[in-house]
């Protein structure tokens, strides 16, 4: 069982924020920033980031210029909306020839910040698109799923990564688990919604610990993405209850080490060439390269996987930290290009 600490942390989901017309029209105040972990923030970010933490500040706290990407359900395509999509000033995210990049996966963006309409779920009808933040799809595409493989989402909630996954390959099973029984319910309607059922067939969802996976399953899959919980810097920044968010960052500096755990049950879960992909959506060292660092450093069969090409073509949409080791990268929010946080590290077990 996760202790208290992950229940507190994990459920961080925050709605997404509404348009500055409707703000305006409507008269709704704007989230209101927290003070405690905005200082916080500034005092390990200046740190860690440098310079560059003063522009990712200005987009973290600005809501009304955050941007949220349109993933294509091709199980559901419309060409209409594709159309209505040009005719907005989207265009496709991935223009460039990527290391792997299904022809399947179509996700548009637009530089002007805001969100495509969200549509409802309806019982027994499929979803046309699927609104996330573009950085999210780095971790899939550096998974590279390939048709027929065994694999495995670890925290699969809310589960956008999983339908990005099925919009890449038809695996020949794909395991969904999330130990929250709220998120999980969450997870199997958002698949509901994405997925037709003869697919639903190839599919196993569980609340299962993740540390746990590794000696229920081992040696089972091909790959594994293991979206490991973190501390969340865009939903932390707007906390409304103060005396939660001092605890969340009290316990903030325990979070590795069940990332760390969580990541070797990960491996262990890998069948022998499998390789593992490690994500997170927090700046944090401590929780992203300094967690693959250790496991690098204690586990005799894992190797790191360059994946230096796959950020060197996307690095045009997406602002990157430079100076990384080539099995990373790190997504830093800015203007035009207001995506991640996100972490993304790739091991392979040998």
């Amino acid at each position: 069982m996760y202790c208290n600490l992950c229940l507190i942390v994990f459920h961080v989901d925050f709605p997404p924020p509404l348009l500055l017309s409707k703000l305006k029209s409507e008269g709704k105040p704007q989230k209101q920033i927290c003070q405690v972990v905005l200082d916080h923030f500034e005092k390990q970010y200046m740190k860690e980031l440098g310079e560059a933490w003063s522009r990712v500040r200005e987009v973290l706290t600005s809501p009304l210029c955050w941007q949220y990407a349109v993933l294509l359900n091709k199980f559901s395509y419309s060409s209409e909306l594709e159309n209505n999509l040009h005719l907005k000033g989207y265009h496709s995210l991935f223009q460039e020839t990527l290391p792997y990049l299904p022809g399947s996966l179509k996700c548009y963006i637009s530089r002007t910040p805001g969100r495509f309409p969200a549509q409802k779920h309806h019982i027994g009808k499929l979803k046309e698109y699927y609104l996330l933040n573009a950085a999210s799809l780095l971790s899939v595409l550096a998974l590279e799923i390939k048709d027929g493989e065994r694999v495995l989402d670890m925290c699969a909630a809310p589960g956008g990564k999983s339908i990005a996954m099925l919009q890449c390959a038809w695996p020949g099973h794909l395991h969904c688990n999330e130990y929250d029984s709220l998120r999980s319910k969450w997870l199997k309607q958002t698949l509901e919604s994405f997925i037709p059922e003869p697919l639903m067939n190839l599919i196993t969802l569980s609340e299962l610990d993740g540390r746990q996976i590794g000696d229920l399953h081992p040696e089972l899959y091909d790959k594994v993405l293991l979206d490991a919980p973190c501390s969340n810097d865009r939903s932390w920044l707007f906390s409304s209850d103060i005396q939660q968010a001092t605890l969340r960052l009290i316990q903030r500096k325990e979070l590795s080490a069940l990332q760390v755990q969580l990541l070797r049950s990960a491996i262990e879960a890998l069948c022998p060439g499998g390789s593992v992909v490690y994500s997170t959506c927090t700046l944090s060292k401590a929780e992203n390269s300094d967690v693959i660092s250790h496991i690098l450093n204690s586990c005799s069969n894992v190797l790191p996987v360059d994946i230096s090409e796959l950020a060197n073509v996307v690095s045009d949409e997406f602002s990157l930290v430079a100076g990384v080791q080539p099995h990373e990268l790190l997504v830093l929010p800015a203007k035009g290009k207001a995506w991640g946080p996100m972490y993304v590290a790739k091991l392979k077990k040998t």
